[in-house]
């Protein structure tokens, strides 16, 4: 019984593989994961006792990928039972005893822990390859990897060097259930391509599922679990969005010389008084630096009580604000998704002919830019390369 699930030319390849080892690149909505799970799903119905683990990098990650097109796809194909899902445990146990679990490469215990079936690690290229293969040895049957071919790493390296894996290649173009704005937006990437060596990797990776690289990245940061207690707040960064740009805040915690980010808002279609409520359900207290471009919204969160202003923006404000932020260790919190995204591609561009323009790629970097507003008012740099932080 189907109730919206649209199958599609890439489950039908999907389905094609036979080897144990299957790793599937491609593009942005290629459909990888969307068609993965339905045979995962599949399998445990049909087969009873299938111990199935769906891992990725976190469990926020997962959270918003891998385990909500589960539960989706469990509603469109009228198989969900409410009383089989494990909220605590993040387990679906089927009537024949086979269960698909979810947890994160970052949960020690579990990667050397129990055995399974069946393993999907979604967005390998997030995890190390130690974790990968204390879970691949764990594993006595099929093993799936998928992921956006950014740039090569140890699926190509390792796991296709081996006589049990094969490899698949998706891309938009397999999945019929992709809505046609999204189609067209995507295809605007092969027009910017021909201008752009930004775009042109971007469509490379996104648009045709090949190997990228990862050119020019900004930043180096850490993933870390958590902010640690002595860390002093520096402040909050406000970048304002509404319909197609989410509004960012993020929260920056400083000790020593590292900088710890979590990122604490990220969504669309925010009304200043929906930020103002956010706001308070997340505890944010203290100076909050926000997009000086929005005058009106930051004297109306003004109103509201909050200690806001706008960011020192200038000719150089973004090369300016990028320098400070680079003598510092920047430190991420894992379950700061959105944020991790962004710090990945965050890259310089390059006009037609190849040649650096100074600026960043503007794109995707809401996130980042409430950080930059923060270095941009509370660090200063003085004589001597030395930073001085202004705490009031």
């Amino acid at each position: 019984m189907s109730l919206g699930f649209q199958y599609t030319t890439a489950i039908d390849k999907l389905r094609e593989l036979t080897a144990r080892k299957r790793v599937v690149q491609g593009g942005t909505s290629a459909g990888k994961t969307f068609g993965i799970i339905p045979i995962l799903v599949d399998d445990a119905i049909r087969n009873p006792g299938q111990e199935v683990s769906i891992v990725s990098e976190s469990i926020p990650h997962l959270r918003r990928g891998a385990m909500k097109d589960f539960l989706k796809i469990m509603q469109q194909t009228g198989r969900y039972i409410n009383s089989h899902w494990n909220k605590s445990l993040l387990t679906y146990t089927f009537s024949n005893g086979s269960y698909i679990e979810f947890f994160s490469a970052d949960m020690e215990g579990r990667l050397r822990g129990a055995r399974r079936t069946t393993l999907y690690v979604n967005e390998a290229n997030n995890i190390p390859f130690d974790f990968y293969h204390q879970m691949a040895i764990r594993t006595s049957g099929t093993i799936w990897l998928d992921f956006n071919p950014t740039t090569e790493f140890w699926a190509h390296t390792e796991v296709l060097k081996d006589d049990d894996a094969e490899h698949l290649i998706l891309t938009y173009k397999d999945n019929e259930a992709l809505p046609s704005t999204v189609r067209d937006e995507i295809e605007k990437a092969r027009d910017k391509a021909k201008d752009s060596a930004y775009w042109a990797n971007w469509w490379k990776v996104y648009g045709l599922g090949e190997i990228g690289s990862l050119q020019d990245t900004i930043f180096n940061f850490e993933i870390v679990d958590t902010t640690p207690s002595d860390a002093r707040l520096l402040g909050y960064g406000l970048d304002f969005g509404f319909s197609f740009d989410p509004a960012a805040v993020v929260e920056v915690r400083m000790m020593g010389d590292d900088l710890y980010v979590k990122e604490v808002i990220y969504d669309k279609e925010l009304t200043n008084q929906d930020l103002n409520l956010k706001l308070h359900q997340w505890g944010v207290s203290g100076k909050i630096v926000a997009d000086s471009a929005e005058p009106k919204s930051i004297e109306e969160l003004k109103r509201k009580g909050w200690n806001i202003e706008g960011a020192h923006k200038g000719a150089d404000s973004i090369k300016m604000s990028i320098d400070l932020l680079q003598r510092f260790n920047i430190k991420v919190t894992r379950d700061s998704v959105n944020l991790i995204k962004e710090m990945r591609g965050y890259s310089w561009d390059k006009n037609r002919t190849g040649e650096y323009t100074g600026k960043p790629t503007d794109k995707d970097n809401h996130a980042i830019d409430a950080l930059r507003y923060v270095a941009l008012n509370r660090l200063h740099k003085k004589k001597a390369g030395r930073i001085a932080v202004k705490w009031s």
